[in-house]
């Protein structure tokens, strides 16, 4: 498989990782969108949500529900926003679901 996050995840190619444990990753995202700007990728390899299995589903939700534990840690106290990009139209550039973690700035609404 030539997946940059998996690579990441399998330590085969470094990254900036902020967090780990056993159901994912975060790491610093290399073109920040926002004052801090992390991703969160899980541990299992899936490219669309619609892809996931049973536990693939449980490791997202194990990851999602440790956010509010990691709020000194990544800056999250003024309030983040979380992106899922799902297919080309819609900006996902890595084909391994992620979740990018947005915070450290007042951010305001622009839809396309």
């Amino acid at each position: 498989m030539d997946c940059l996050f998996c690579k990441f995840i399998n330590k085969e190619l470094k990254t900036d990782i902020v967090y780990e444990d056993e159901n994912m990753l975060i790491f610093k995202d290399i073109a920040p969108q926002a004052k801090r700007h992390y991703l969160m990728v899980v541990k299992s390899h899936f490219k669309y949500l619609a892809d996931m299995t049973e536990n693939d589903s449980i490791m997202l939700a194990r990851a999602l529900k440790k956010l509010p534990e990691l709020t000194e840690l990544l800056g999250l106290e003024g309030g983040y926003r979380l992106v899922i990009n799902q297919g080309d139209d819609a900006g996902q550039t890595v084909p391994h679901v992620h979740v990018h973690i947005l915070c450290g700035q007042k951010m305001g609404w622009t839809p396309a």
